[in-house]
C-alpha cells in the first residue's frame, strides 16, 4: 500500500539531465556521512566484538546481566533518540546534534578504562555511548533522506550502509590484530577505539553539509516546529502504523552478543577467534547493502524487510538444528548479514516518504526509539529464557516469534494482494 514502495515521478523529461542523474549513484553529503559511519564502527565494533566475551567470561556475568547490559547497549537511552531528532528538527542543526552523538560515543571508549571490573560503572558507559548513537541516528538518517529524491532512497540508503558495514567489517580485525600484538589486553582494544573514533568527528566536522542541496532554506518567519506537532505524527496513520511494526519486529531482534556466544558455545570456538565472528556479519552486509537497496526501490522496500526478518528466522533455526561445523558457521553468518543488509537502511528509506520534510528527523527517532525499546524488552527475556529453558529452546521461541511479528507487521503496514506485485514504475 502507501509503505510498500514510493513511486518515482509520473514524468520524467527524457532529455540529457535526467540521464546524468540516473547514473550519479549517491550525493556527496551521503558517501560524506557514509565515511563517518565507516570509521566510527570500525571503533564501535572493535569494542562489541571483545565486549561480550569481556563480561560473559572474564567478569563471569550470567546470561540474564548479559541480556540486561546487552538490552542497554540499545534500548536504555532509546528516549533520548526522540529528544535529539526533535531538537534537529526546531532547530535545523542536524549535524550539531549528530556530533554531539559521535562525541559523547567516542569518549565513552575512555569510560570503559575507568569502569574496570565494576558492573554497574560499565553498564553507565555502555549507556552513554548508546546515548550518543541514540542522539546521532536520527539526524544522520535524516539528512541522507534529506540529500537524496525520494525514488533513490533505497540506493541512498545501501550505499550508506555498505560504507557502514566495511567499518563494521574492518573493527573486529582491528580488535583482533590489538589482541594478537598485545595480548588479552582488552585496555589497548578501548584506547584503539577512542582513537579511531575521534577521527571520525573530525570528518564529520569537516565534510558534512548542515543543509544538502535542494532543501528550502528557512525563513525567519517560519514557524518552529512544536512539541504537540512532533508527537502529532503518531495520530497520523501511516506513521502511527510504522512506529508500531517497528516496534513489533525491535520484540523480535536477540541481539548479535546472543548469537555469537550461541555459536562459539556450539562450535567451541577459542576465544581468540570469538571477535572474527562479526567479521563474517558484516561481510554479508557489506556485499548485500547496495543491491538490496536497490532492490527495494525496485520491487517495494516492504517486502524487502519482511525477507531480512525471514532470514533473521533462519539463522535462528539454524542455531538450534541439526547443522554443525562450518556449514552452520557460514550460514548463520551469512542470514545474519542479509538481515541486517535488508532491514537497517531500508526500512528509515520505507519510513521516509511518509514522513513530512521539518518533522522528518522526529518522524526517523519515534521509528528507532520504538525498535529500540522493543530490542531491551527481547533481550531481558532472552536472557531469561536462556537461562530458564536452556540457550536451544529459548533460541527456538525467538524464531517463533520472528513468525509472529512478521504476520503482524504485513497486518499493519500493506494489503497482501499489492504487497508483491507492485514495483516502481520505470
Amino acid at each position: 500500500m502507501y509503505l510498500s514502495t514510493v513511486s518515482r515521478p509520473a514524468a520524467e523529461e527524457p532529455g540529457p539531465g535526467p540521464r546524468r542523474r540516473r547514473f550519479a549513484l549517491v550525493s556527496g553529503n551521503v558517501v560524506a556521512l557514509g565515511t563517518v559511519s565507516l570509521i566510527t564502527d570500525v571503533s564501535a565494533e572493535m569494542v562489541a566484538a571483545v565486549l561480550p566475551l569481556y563480561l560473559v567470561l572474564g567478569l563471569q556475568l550470567s546470561p540474564v546481566a548479559f541480556g540486561v547490559l546487552d538490552g542497554v547497549h540499545t534500548g536504555a537511552t532509546a528516549l533520548l533518540r526522540v529528544v535529539g531528532g526533535f531538537a534537529a528538527d526546531r532547530f535545523r542543526r542536524r549535524k550539531l546534534i549528530a556530533g554531539i552523538g559521535y562525541t559523547l560515543s567516542a569518549l565513552a571508549k575512555l569510560g570503559l578504562l575507568l569502569a574496570g571490573r565494576s558492573i554497574p560503572a560499565i553498564g553507565a558507559v555502555i549507556a552513554v555511548d548508546r546515548l550518543g548513537k541514540g542522539v546521532r541516528s536520527a539526524p544522520r538518517d535524516a539528512l541522507i533522506t534529506l540529500s537524496s529524491p525520494p525514488e533513490a532512497l533505497g540506493r541512498a540508503f545501501g550505499v550508506h550502509r555498505a560504507m557502514d558495514s566495511v567499518g563494521a567489517f574492518l573493527g573486529p580485525l582491528a580488535a583482533f590484530a590489538v589482541l594478537l600484538v598485545v595480548g588479552q589486553s582488552y585496555d589497548a582494544v578501548f584506547v584503539t577505539s577512542f582513537c579511531i573514533a575521534a577521527l571520525a568527528v573530525v570528518v564529520l566536522v569537516l565534510f558534512v553539509r548542515e543543509r544538502p542541496a535542494g532543501e528550502p532554506t528557512q525563513q525567519p518567519s517560519d514557524p518552529t516546529v512544536s512539541v504537540r506537532e512532533a508527537f502529532g505524527l503518531l495520530r497520523g496513520g501511516p506513521a502511527r502504523r510504522l512506529v508500531l511494526a517497528a516496534a513489533m519486529l525491535g520484540l523480535a531482534t536477540i541481539g548479535d552478543g546472543f548469537v555469537y556466544l550461541l555459536l562459539q558455545r556450539r562450535e567451541d570456538l577459542g576465544l581468540r577467534w570469538f571477535p572474527l565472528l562479526a567479521v563474517g556479519t558484516s561481510l554479508a552486509y557489506l556485499l548485500l547493502a547496495a543491491p538490496l537497496g536497490v532492490l527495494a526501490d525496485r520491487i517495494g522496500r516492504l517486502p524487502v524487510v519482511i525477507g531480512g526478518y525471514t532470514a533473521l528466522g533462519a539463522t535462528y533455526l539454524l542455531l538450534a538444528g541439526p547443522v554443525d561445523g562450518w556449514p552452520l558457521i557460514a550460514l548463520t553468518l551469512a542470514l545474519y548479514g542479509a538481515f541486517y543488509a535488508a532491514t537497517d537502511g531500508v526500512l528509515i528509506a520505507l519510513a521516509g516518504p511518509v514522513l513530512p520534510a521539518r518533522l522528518r528527523t522526529t518522524g526517523i527517532a519515534l521509528v528507532q526509539t520504538g525498535q529500540a525499546l522493543a530490542y531491551l524488552v527481547s533481550s531481558v527475556l532472552f536472557g531469561l529464557a536462556w537461562q530458564a529453558w536452556g540457550p536451544e529452546n529459548a533460541i527456538r521461541a525467538a524464531a517463533v516469534a520472528v513468525a509472529g511479528v512478521l504476520v503482524g507487521t504485513l497486518l499493519l503496514l500493506a494489503s497482501p494482494s499489492r504487497l508483491i506485485t507492485r514495483k516502481v514504475p520505470r
